[in-house]
């Protein structure tokens, strides 16, 4: 989950330095409750979080960024929690960011950079989402758009300000970077090496204890890891879904609309006539009279067109009314004056001269009443059950908004109700072994149904026009940390766990001590009294490492990161064991000059020392101007956000 966080804010640097990026500052910076900066859940809003040059960070900014930057994180993972997002790093990578902020638009103005409100002005005008419907910007728009996103026009500005000195800072820095060929020379062999070894699992459950814990124990491991075991919001919507065939209402149309209907759209049943059409323009009446006189005189009319520099474009089911509406209503009655295969005479249009071949005439003959009635009927019979359905939906909408429950609703209107079990935000049912989810019909809803206040209905459109939902939240469990009662069985596999993950690192550091010495790995891990699983042997090169589809694994990832002859012990996920990586051999490859390998090499390193280009420059700004970290406010901000006492 932080990962994305990370990528979201490492962005700036990446793909900073346009417009986007400003915008993108602005609002990833500005965004939350910047009305409510005066004070923060017993922790003063003006409270000192750090001080960059002159500039102090208040913990009204912290809070406003981290619940920002939470928001973004859940639009990937709408189960993340506070504490969740705190627990992986989120709100030190806030701050972080938020110095390296700090820190550019410092020392940009210690040596006299600007940015003034002329050129914050130019930014506003050319944001896309402060336009209005003449495509300018637009006063009243702009307001509507900042109240939407919590902003005022000053912290708006103040953003953007901050990142167009950015933008002065960090583009001369970024402008063309050149890398060595030495250099790509020595990452092109890396990528030729081919690298030998093996690698030993030494799993957690191999050494996991067999006996009960006792409560003190789980008691303990319970309170030293109570993060763990926080559990997200979950939610029970009690719904009912409706469409047309829940409407008793009679919607076949009686033979008196029928014939309404025919009397309305006469002109849709009248004769018509139809022409395809072969055509272009020309911008004189002589090149017209020029193009006329030679198909006249045998010359196709493709031909007389490429030879003048024209080409011809065809169009079919043309009537008189719809062509006069794009061309002109002198080349309407030109074309359909002309007989089938014919050229027309050419007519004068706003675009030109048009020339035209009537290609064919299609003629359909005026429908009677008789002829009419299946096509009105099945018409009629559409809009009548959508209106009926829509004047269903508005009359429950109605019942909703007078503050009538939903069983009340449903009782009148002969709705059936259903009740979910508890949900989380992403759509799953709370602990479910089978990975159950929410029924697709709530999909449409789930988002309102996580926003809204217990037993306050709401209507929502399932399928656009043809199927609609009503709904509630009967009960709302707040995100919190479960009751030891309730998981004691998962908290006694999680200790098991540690445990045997404690032992298979005494293991893991048994084997390493054994490869001191002359022995193979295969013969340390067997010196183990606890059998273990059989070794790995490995002989890979790194290009068929970096072809594989998904990220190679953790082990594989070390083995071609060490230096050839060397062990390395290594932690997996999730506590489930160690790995203990030894590598045999390295082998490489010399580098042609002509190696197409190596030229590649040259172009894709070129973003990387953009980065730590820019990585550098912050860096030494944060170094000049000083930063004062004050971690007792720090841990206050953190503790408050994480809902802890």
């Amino acid at each position: 989950m932080i990962s994305f966080f990370r990528r979201f804010f490492q962005s700036k640097i990446g793909l900073g330095l346009t417009l986007a990026f400003l915008v993108l500052i602005a609002f990833a910076f500005a965004s939350g409750d910047v009305a409510n900066n005066n004070t923060f859940g017993g922790v003063a809003g003006n409270d000192r979080i750090a001080v960059v040059g002159d500039d102090r960070i208040d913990s009204s900014e912290v809070n406003q960024l981290a619940n920002s930057a939470l928001r973004q994180v859940r639009e990937q993972s709408p189960t993340t929690t506070m504490p969740m997002f705190i627990e992986q790093g989120g709100l030190e990578e806030v701050l972080e960011q938020l110095i390296d902020r700090y820190a550019i638009a410092g020392y940009a103005e210690k040596y006299g950079l600007r940015a003034g409100t002329n050129l914050v002005n130019s930014e506003i005008l050319q944001i896309p989402a402060f336009r209005g419907a003449t495509g300018e910007f637009d006063e009243a728009v702009y307001q509507n758009a900042l109240r939407s996103q919590n902003l005022t026009d000053a912290v708006l500005r103040r953003d953007l300000a901050d990142g167009l000195l950015a933008q002065q800072m960090l583009v001369p820095s970024l402008g063309a970077p050149q890398v060595p060929s030495s250099i790509a020379r020595r990452y092109t062999a890396l990528l030729r090496e081919r690298r030998k070894g093996t690698i030993a699992l030494i799993p957690s459950t191999s050494f996991a204890p067999e006996g009960d814990p006792t409560d003190a124990q789980i008691n303990a491991f319970f309170e030293e890891n109570r993060t763990r075991y926080i559990q997200p919001e979950r939610r029970t919507i009690r719904y009912a879904t409706f469409s047309e065939a829940d409407i008793n209402t009679r919607v076949e149309p009686t033979a008196a609309e029928i014939a309404a209907r025919y009397e309305r759209d006469a002109d849709q049943y009248a004769a018509v006539e139809t022409r395809n059409i072969s055509s272009f323009f020309v911008p004189t009446q002589d090149a017209a009279n020029a193009i006329r006189d030679a198909v006249r005189s045998g010359t196709s009319l493709e031909a007389a067109a490429q030879s003048a520099g024209f080409s011809v474009s065809s169009s079919e089911g043309q009537t008189e009314s719809s062509l006069a509406s794009v061309t002109s209503s002198a080349v309407a009655t030109a074309v359909f004056a002309t007989p089938r295969g014919q050229l027309a005479e050419p007519a004068r249009s706003s675009l030109g001269w048009y020339i035209a071949r009537v290609d064919d005439v299609i003629s359909t003959p005026a429908r009677s009443l008789a002829d009419a009635t299946p096509e009105i009927t099945e018409r009629l019979t559409v809009e009548k059950r959508a209106a009926a359905l829509s004047d269903f939906s508005a009359r429950i909408e109605e019942q909703v908004d007078e503050g009538i429950s939903l069983s009340n609703v449903a009782e009148e209107f002969g709705l059936t109700l259903q009740t979910t079990p508890a949900l989380t935000a992403d759509g799953r049912v709370f602990e479910s072994a089978e990975g159950a989810t929410a029924p697709p019909e709530l999909q449409a809803a789930l988002g309102a149904a996580f926003e809204m206040e217990e037993g306050e209905p709401q209507l929502a459109e399932v399928v656009r026009g043809q199927v609609f939902i009503v709904f509630e939240v009967p009960e709302v469990t707040e995100s919190s940390v479960a009751a030891l009662a309730d998981i004691r069985q998962r908290v006694e596999f999680d200790w098991r766990l540690f445990e045997g993950h404690s032992a298979a690192q005494a293991a893991a550091d048994r084997i390493l001590e054994r490869m001191r010495g002359e022995g193979t790995l295969v013969e340390a891990v067997n010196a183990e009294e606890t059998s273990l699983p059989p070794i790995q042997t490995i002989d890979l090169g790194r290009t068929e490492l970096l072809q594989q589809q998904q990220r190679p694994a953790p082990p594989l990832a070390l083995l071609f990161s060490m230096a050839e002859g060397t062990t390395k012990r290594l932690e997996g996920a999730n506590r489930l064991g160690w790995f203990v990586v030894d590598l045999a051999e390295i082998s490489t490859d010399e580098v042609a000059d002509d190696d197409p390998l190596l030229q590649a090499t040259l172009t894709q390193l070129g973003p990387a020392i953009s980065n730590e280009y820019a990585e550098q420059l912050t860096a030494a700004m944060r170094e000049e101007l000083g930063v004062d970290r004050n971690e007792d406010a720090i841990e206050a901000v953190r503790k408050q956000l994480a809902g802890e006492t």
